[in-house]
């Protein structure tokens, strides 16, 4: 360890001091989280709600889809209005309508411009000003208003049912007929509602913000964003440029050159005999590639309800299997198989780590975490078809149906049973590193590895940290532990651990170098990373320092990326070190993708939305699925998808990859993703952040907005993309399969001989 100290100590000062102010402002979360009334009263004393009854109604929300039917805070999908910022202009209307009436006895459009002004400053007045008294745990409101909610209130007690005159509207939603057929439970969900509008209105005592930072955009009572927002979206634009310019300089004169060693005769992974654990990996190969190929289906036909609310090309299929479920499976089946394949490339390493052979009983354990995955899929999937369609009982959908959240959309049962399938990985995974970091030498690059492996299996677990009644503030600060710090921060530094200990294992770079390039490279993942988490959270109900340290620390997010496509040609230049390297070419151009779309899907497209004052304006808008689809597929699908070939290759020695259906696949499949992305998402999220800008969120996501002809012609366009992709997706299937099942065999003469061997 003695030549990688200071690269250590850096990478060990950076998590502990990174962890420290994600959880010492993660308190913050806790101790500032906008309060929910144990009574809201109107002013002659009448319980309208309770915190029972919003919570009641915050758990009706999440049964339908939660955050996969239009979105709360900003947080969720892009088709149906943003409830926060739809509720609060609607109320809005409602108080101006209802005081016009009684002070002038005129409708609101029917006064002059002095009647107006006189009766917004006194909506301003009323809406700013908090009226919770925390002394009594109670929320007074004004007649007026108490008279504004509840016409608020019967508008969306209608929407979310079956009556004939919203059909249209639902339909421009993309939302099923009678969407929560219980009257109790969408009067309480409609409590939910007003609470979240109540808190992005009410101005937090002793400061002259909102409790979510003046989010979102209303210009009736003056939300727009605070000083702080626009100091700190300056302040994080000044850290990326003095990053980016620390890291170039840092990179020209004080990296170490050092020589690539002489690369083997033969692919040193070859000379190992395939064990029986690694040939019962193929299963898994088919549990990515089936489920990839499901998520992608399921993509265009979520996509075209965008067009057709209710329908798929005249066929109305809303009824069971509306936008809110097929979002959700598209959303959960890509994580699914995006971690089966990271998972399947640990147990490929981990015989590999262990000398070439399995430890006992490793095929079974592999086995069994290939059918426990099985269950966990079916089952989550069964059961958001059950909750959504509101048959499954509402004590058991957070249970067993679907939780609301997006990305950790699958009942709690399941994420039990997904949680402890990861633990069962990681296990699997010990028993073939911890014996490799007994031997003698070198293996400080297996302790990275085996700290990356760690951390996937535990870290999961934050998502027990919240239930289905916690404060929705609360809940998000530990869904992004999933979400960003799970997913973005560890599999970030297993997948660049996994594949320096790949490229390294074969020979083609010295141990000192790719050990030196990985804790380097993970320091600058956990430093912008693990605090970064706050990005999420600057209009969550948080405060100013948690905004300060989110747009601070997401800034240098984006450094480390600019010198991927540098890692990317180093990657793609070792396909001419040794003439064995041609067997592996399309795994290596797959991570190529890996590099391109990590400086444009993470790197622009995430800092596009990651300033304060820039998100203030497009939260929820497309723009975040631009960034999304660009990340996640362009990432860690196209990095999921190399590793997977990669296996294959190995399990299958004798197989010759397909030229016309790889070429067709990777460019297929990345040219759909840039038609998709620019020539559809991004315009529509652009137009929109117009919108937004000018007239308020509420504008951005409406009806009239969303289906005016300009936008609809986009989300039509989209099509074009879409299908380029779906057949990307069907030939790298087609091409594992065949793999599998239907290799190409070679003449064994013009194999190479430890391939003869093994065949």
């Amino acid at each position: 360890m003695a030549k990688y100290r200071r690269l250590w100590f850096l990478l060990i000062a950076i998590v502990g001091v990174t962890f420290t102010l994600l959880g010492y402002f993660g308190a913050e979360v806790y101790r500032a989280a906008p309060p929910i009334p144990d009574r809201t009263v109107s002013a002659n004393g009448d319980t309208l709600m309770t915190e029972e009854s919003i919570l009641d109604g915050q758990t009706a929300w999440q049964s339908v889809g939660g955050m996969q039917l239009g979105s709360i805070w900003g947080h969720g999908a892009y088709q149906a209005p943003d409830w926060t910022a739809d509720w609060l202009h609607r109320e809005l209307e409602n108080w101006l309508e209802i005081a016009a009436q009684e002070t002038f006895g005129q409708g609101w459009h029917e006064l002059n411009g002095q009647q107006q002004n006189a009766l917004q400053y006194d909506l301003k007045t009323e809406y700013r000003t908090n009226s919770y008294d925390e002394a009594t745990d109670t929320l007074h409101l004004s007649e007026r208003r108490t008279r504004a909610i509840a016409e608020t209130a019967d508008y969306y007690s209608r929407l979310f049912s079956n009556s004939p005159e919203l059909q249209a509207t639902r339909e421009n939603y993309a939302m099923k007929e009678n969407t929560l057929p219980s009257a109790e439970r969408r009067e309480q969900m409609t409590e939910f509602f007003f609470w979240t509008a109540w808190a992005a209105a009410t101005e937090r005592p002793g400061s002259d913000a909102t409790y979510t930072n003046n989010w979102p955009h209303e210009p009736l009572i003056d939300n727009k964003p605070t000083a702080e927002n626009v100091v700190w979206s300056i302040v994080s634009v000044v850290l990326l440029i003095a990053g980016v310019g620390g890291l170039v300089w840092a990179w020209a004169f004080l990296r170490k050159e050092e020589d690539d060693p002489a690369a083997p005769v033969k692919d040193p992974l070859s000379t190992f005999a395939l064990t029986p654990s690694q040939k019962a990996l193929g299963k898994y190969l088919l549990l990515v590639v089936g489920l990839f190929t499901f998520q992608v289906m399921l993509g265009g036909f979520t996509a075209h309800y965008t067009v057709e609310g209710q329908s798929f090309y005249g066929f109305n299929v809303s009824e069971w299997f509306p936008y809110s479920l097929v979002r959700t499976w598209h959303i959960q089946a890509a994580l699914f198989w995006i971690a089966t394949g990271f998972l399947s490339a640990g147990l490929f390493l981990a015989p590999i780590i262990n000398g070439g052979k399995d430890p006992k009983f490793q095929k079974l354990g592999v086995n069994v975490l290939f059918w426990a995955l099985v269950a966990v899929v079916a089952g989550s999937f069964i059961g958001n078809f059950l909750a959504i369609a509101q048959i499954m009982p509402a004590n058991l959908s957070f249970w067993l149906g679907h939780q609301g959240y997006e990305y950790v959309d699958l009942g709690r049962l399941w994420q039990i049973g997904k949680f402890l399938g990861i633990v069962f990985w990681l296990v699997l995974m010990l028993r073939g590193i911890i014996p490799a970091l007994r031997q003698p030498g070198d293996k400080n690059l297996l302790a990275l590895l085996t700290a990356s492996v760690v951390a996937i299996g535990l870290f999961y677990g934050a998502g027990f940290f919240y239930g289905e009644r916690t404060h929705i503030s609360i809940m998000e600060y530990w869904r992004w532990w999933i979400v960003h710090l799970w997913v973005e921060g560890f599999f970030e530094v297993f997948a660049t651990a996994a594949l320096a200990f790949i490229f390294c294992s074969m020979g083609l770079v010295s141990r000192t170098v790719a050990t030196s390039a990985s804790l380097a490279s993970a320091s600058l993942f956990m430093l912008g990373g693990v605090p970064g988490t706050f990005h999420h959270l600057y209009f969550s109900g948080t405060t100013t320092p948690v905004m300060a340290v989110g747009a601070t620390f997401s800034a240098l997010e984006v450094v480390p990326l600019v010198v991927l496509g540098y890692e990317a040609w180093e990657n793609w230049r070792l396909k001419s070190r040794a003439p064995w390297m041609e067997n592996i070419r399309w795994p290596l151009i797959f991570f190529v993708a890996v590099a391109f779309w990590n400086m444009l899907g993470a790197g622009v497209l995430g800092f596009m939305i990651n300033p304060p004052v820039a998100l203030y304006y497009i939260q929820g808008l497309n723009t975040t699925p631009t960034h999304a689809h660009a990340a996640l597929f362009g990432v860690y699908g196209f990095l999921a998808l190399g590793f997977s070939l990669l296996i294959l290759r190995y399990i299958r020695p004798r197989i010759v990859f397909d030229e016309r259906l790889m070429k067709v696949g990777f460019w297929w499949l990345n040219i759909g993703l840039v038609l998709m992305l620019f020539t559809s998402l991004l315009p529509i999220g652009i137009i929109q952040f117009v919108a937004s800008a000018s007239e308020g969120l509420w504008y951005a996501r409406s009806e009239s907005f969303m289906q005016s002809e300009l936008l609809q012609t986009l989300r039509w366009i989209r099509t074009v993309g879409d299908v380029v992709f779906i057949i990307g997706a069907l030939a790298v299937t087609w091409q594992v399969v065949k793999g599998l099942f239907f290799p190409d065999l070679e003449p064994e003469s013009a194999l190479p001989d430890s391939q003869q061997a093994r065949a």
